[in-house]
């Protein structure tokens, strides 16, 4: 039986209780406020539901995260980022990229980042530990990226795309950036075939929650600046 969470005190059931199928689920019920949000993402916990449903948290086992050292720029790739005239930004605008994620979710198949979820990740954004990557072409924002930060630890909610890669742009540079300033993990949380194209890969929980203890408190790469790396080396290119 799925585990009921209340709204206080802020208590989540062990992780080895997360159910096998759906893989990961671990609770219902909680809260969206900073202090649950906060508890989750320390414990290797996110939150993931459709408008119809309660606050589900989950867990999956394996985990797919993102090396930074390990992004994978093809040459498709590369080219795009010489030649595209994209412009890529830090915390810019956090409330234009969550939007545009649900919007983009909405038109193919319904959204989780329902208005409650864009609230509460407002707030964390207006706390410091929730941020975007925003990529713009001739002053329109194109695509992009956000989630939670923890020490060296990103935790990847969503991207968008309104051009071709643009969402990848982004997590290049989130990638380049984090390994410039000391590296660390980036959660990718769920499996996708777009994410593995990157470069992310699937690892066992208890070794994601290993490295999540690792780097959680460490100190942040820091989110107040413009992304000026240059993202136009070829990784594993074919």
């Amino acid at each position: 039986m799925l585990p009921w969470l209340l709204s206080h005190p802020v208590i989540f059931p062990p992780l080895e209780t997360a159910l096998d199928e759906p893989d990961g689920l671990l609770a219902a019920g909680g809260a969206l406020t900073p202090d649950w949000l906060l508890a989750a993402y320390r414990r290797g916990i996110f939150p993931w539901y459709s408008e119809d449903q309660p606050i589900l948290w989950w867990s999956p086992d394996p985990r797919l995260v993102l090396f930074p050292n390990e992004i994978r720029v093809r040459r498709s790739l590369a080219k795009r980022l010489r030649n595209a005239g994209f412009q890529t930004t830090f915390d810019r605008d956090f409330n234009a990229v969550i939007e545009a994620c649900a919007s983009s979710r909405a038109d193919a198949e319904g959204t989780w980042i329902t208005r409650p979820m864009q609230q509460a990740y407002g707030q964390l954004h207006k706390m410091g530990h929730a941020h975007s990557v925003e990529v713009w072409r001739n002053r329109r924002l194109v695509g992009g990226l956000y989630g939670v930060a923890l020490g060296r630890m990103f935790f990847g909610e969503s991207m968008f795309s309104l051009e071709s890669d643009a969402s990848k742009v982004a997590l290049v540079h989130l990638a380049r950036h984090m390994q410039a300033t000391g590296g660390g993990l980036i959660d990718c949380q769920m499996h996708t075939p777009h994410l593995v194209s990157l470069g992310a890969r699937d690892i066992a929980r208890s070794d994601f929650i290993d490295y999540l203890e690792t780097y959680v408190d460490q100190p942040s790469p820091g989110w107040d600046m413009d992304a000026t790396l240059p993202a136009t080396r070829e990784d594993n290119p074919t």
